[in-house]
Parts: structure tokens; C-alpha cells; sequence
């Protein structure tokens, strides 16, 4: 295929215009959150964890529904329609003045999430066996360049007043959707379709059997833990920072844009020699326990300045993630390859629900004004105890045999 496939070149672009709107939005929520509420940074931190649990909850009940819509009617309509509503959910959040819309646009906008996913569909639909791995890392690669980019021009915009991200995510967003109606074809063929069946769309189902598994059932405690634990950098950073060290919306998008460039690092320069050296389970610790102590520091950690430096070390601990991926893989036979990584994303999703919640209470239970003690690196703390039985686990967990 060439590689200025037009097809392809609209999905990666589509996949990177919804990641950079993703993480465009981080830098300005706790200005965004104390605005709309009319109250101090605590409580919008708190809700601000309530509209990331709200979103990942619709993700989680939705995101097998919309993947077999696709499965049913084609790539083209649901690509379009999730486009549709979530450049609709911009506006709404540029215009929102009360947190009850915001929680409404939230929750549409968590259903319509499906743009990932589908992208993912589509890009296998026109790739050739030969061609498919290579092309799900390029849409991996754009997702996270996305992600790195977004913070620095939210911090930027957000300069301008909270609005302004929300009305140039909405806008880009537009101009995305009208290229993709112009000149993106249908990927999947009517005689490939199947029918909707509501059975096969059951996001439970899935995470059920896994942990029926005794070669799986540990790995993914693991897994879950170690995932719960880490949301404490997209639920809290901004609030933290900004109680912590007063930074504005530029800085603290700075700060997340050195931290997301680092896990990109990490992730495709330094993971292969620190696996090869220290093997699958020695990554696993050595992640978990970089990452124990990246949070203690975190937690009591009082200079700016330091912190920034010390931002990309702190992604070191991000190793654990995909070696416990490969422990799985290799447990788990070739056929249900597929479904493992669909039992990743449920847990994903599983985290980004419960612990928004409960990490933003912590924030607002030592932040508040009638606090006893005001320590908003609190989550931090929380966070460095959930790896404390994570590596307890792990150590007394047998290493699964492979398939």
C-alpha cells in the first residue's frame, strides 16, 4: 500500500486530531472546574474525577455496542456519527455554565468515543496480513503523538480564557469531520457485515472468563492495580500542580507534554534493553517499585522547578505495563489473542472509573479549607500504597506456563 494512501492518511489523522482534543483539555480543566462550580480547587477536583469516571463508564458499557454496530453497518457511518457528537460535545463544553451540562456532555460524549476503536477496524479492513501490524502501530504512534501535543497548545490556549481549547478542539474536530465525509470511502464489504447481536456486545462477559483463568486470574489483579495506580497522573496532576505549585494552564501543559514525551521514550527506546537485561518479571518489579517510589516523591516533593526535571524519570516505572502484557500473551493461546487485549482495554476502562472517584475525594479531603492537614500530593501517597500489594502479588503469583 502506498504510503500516501489517502484512506489511511485520513484515519491517522483522524485518530491524531482526537487525541491532541483529548489532552488539549487537561491543562484548563481546574480553572474550568472552579468557574463553572463557583467554588475552591478541591471540589473541582472532585468533579472534575467525576467527569473522567462518567466518560470511562460510557467507554466501558458502550464500546462493545459500537464496535459490532460497525461490525453491522459499516466503518463509515459510526466513524461519522462518533465525529458528529464529539465535536457537538466540544461545544457544549465551551458554552456550559452549569456542572450538571458538563456531566451530561460528558456522558455523550464517553458513548460516541468510539473513534479509536473504529479507526482501528477500519485500518485492519484495508491492510494486507503483511501490513496489518505495521499499520495498528502507525495508528498507536499518532495516538500518542496526539496525546504529547495536546497539553502543550491546550496550556498555551488556555491563556486565552478556559473556552478557548473546547472551541479549537470543536473547530479542528469539524474540519476532520468534513475531510472524512468528502473522501473516506466504506472499509468493510456488505458480504463481510454481520447481524447486531446484543449478546456479543456484553463488556462483561469477557473480563468474566478471563478471570475464570488460574494462568490469568493474578496477572490481571495486577494489571488492574498497577492501572488504577497510574491514573493518578491524568485525575489529579493538573489540580495537584496548580495547588501545589500555583502553575498556570501553560506550565502544567508543559509539564504534561515533558511527562507524555518521555513515556513515548520509554516505551519505544528504553523498554527492549531494560527487558532484555532484567527479563520479563524483573521489568515488572523494577516498574512497579520505580513507580512506588516516583509517587512518595511526588507526595512531599514542594519544588517547581525539581519536579519538572524530575517529570521524565517518573515515566521509568511505565515499563511494568507491557511486560506484564507479554507475561499474559505468552500464558494465553494464539487464537484468544484478540480477546486478552479486549480483556486490557475493559481494564483500562475498569480504572479510569473507580479511581477518578476516589483519588479526587483524597485531593479534596486534604485540600479543603476546614482540612487538618493540607498535603495535595495525598493521591500520590494513595497511589505509592495500591503497589505495595501489587508487588506482594506479583512475587507470590507463579509464572503462568505458556501456551
Amino acid at each position: 500500500m502506498s504510503p500516501f494512501h489517502l484512506p489511511r492518511l485520513l484515519i491517522l489523522t483522524t485518530v491524531l486530531i482526537e487525541a491532541v482534543a483529548i489532552g488539549i483539555i487537561f491543562p484548563i480543566m481546574p480553572d474550568l472546574m472552579k468557574e463553572v462550580l463557583g467554588t475552591g480547587l478541591a471540589d473541582a477536583a472532585l468533579w472534575g474525577g467525576v467527569l473522567i469516571s462518567a466518560f470511562a463508564l460510557m467507554q466501558f458499557l458502550f464500546g462493545p455496542i459500537v464496535g459490532n454496530l460497525s461490525d453491522a453497518h459499516g466503518r463509515r457511518p459510526v466513524l461519522l456519527i462518533s465525529l458528529v457528537v464529539i465535536v457537538g460535545d466540544y461545544v457544549v463544553m465551551a458554552l456550559a455554565s452549569s456542572i450538571w451540562v458538563l456531566l451530561i456532555g460528558r456522558i455523550v460524549g464517553g458513548i460516541a468515543a468510539a473513534t479509536l476503536a473504529t479507526a482501528s477496524a477500519y485500518m485492519a479492513d484495508i491492510s494486507s496480513q503483511e501490513e496489518r501490524s505495521a499499520n495498528f502501530g502507525l495508528v498507536s504512534a499518532a495516538f500518542g503523538a496526539g496525546f504529547v501535543l495536546g497539553p502543550i497548545i491546550g496550556g498555551f490556549l488556555g491563556e486565552l480564557g478556559t473556552r478557548a481549547p473546547f472551541w479549537v478542539a470543536a473547530g479542528v474536530g469539524a474540519v476532520n469531520l468534513a475531510l472524512a465525509l468528502a473522501f473516506l470511502p466504506e472499509s468493510l464489504a456488505a458480504p463481510l457485515r454481520r447481524p447486531f447481536r446484543l449478546v456479543r456486545a456484553n463488556p462483561f462477559s469477557a473480563l468474566a472468563t478471563a478471570f475464570r483463568l488460574p494462568a490469568l486470574r493474578m496477572l490481571l489483579v495486577v494489571m488492574l492495580i498497577f492501572m488504577m495506580s497510574m491514573t493518578v497522573y491524568a485525575a489529579i496532576w493538573s489540580y495537584f500542580a496548580k495547588a501545589r505549585f500555583g502553575w498556570d494552564a501553560g506550565l502544567i501543559g508543559i509539564s504534561l507534554t515533558i511527562y507524555g514525551s518521555a513515556l513515548m521514550l520509554v516505551q519505544a527506546v528504553l523498554f527492549r534493553p531494560i527487558s532484555r537485561r532484567l527479563g520479563d518479571r524483573g521489568t515488572v518489579l523494577f516498574g512497579l517499585v520505580g513507580n512506588a517510589l516516583s509517587f512518595l516523591l511526588l507526595a512531599f516533593i514542594r519544588n517547581g522547578p525539581a519536579t519538572l526535571v524530575l517529570t521524565p524519570v517518573t515515566a521509568l516505572g511505565e515499563v511494568a505495563g507491557p511486560a506484564l502484557t507479554g507475561i499474559a500473551s505468552k500464558a494465553t493461546p494464539m487464537d484468544a489473542q484478540g480477546e486478552l487485549q479486549g480483556v486490557f482495554a475493559s481494564l483500562q476502562a475498569v480504572s479510569m472509573i473507580v479511581s477518578p472517584l476516589a483519588l479526587g475525594a483524597i485531593f479534596r479531603a486534604f485540600t479543603n479549607d476546614g482540612t487538618p492537614v493540607y498535603w495535595p500530593g495525598a493521591p500520590f501517597m494513595a497511589s505509592a500504597l495500591m503497589l505495595v500489594p501489587c508487588v506482594a502479588i506479583f512475587l507470590l503469583s507463579r509464572p503462568p506456563s505458556s501456551a
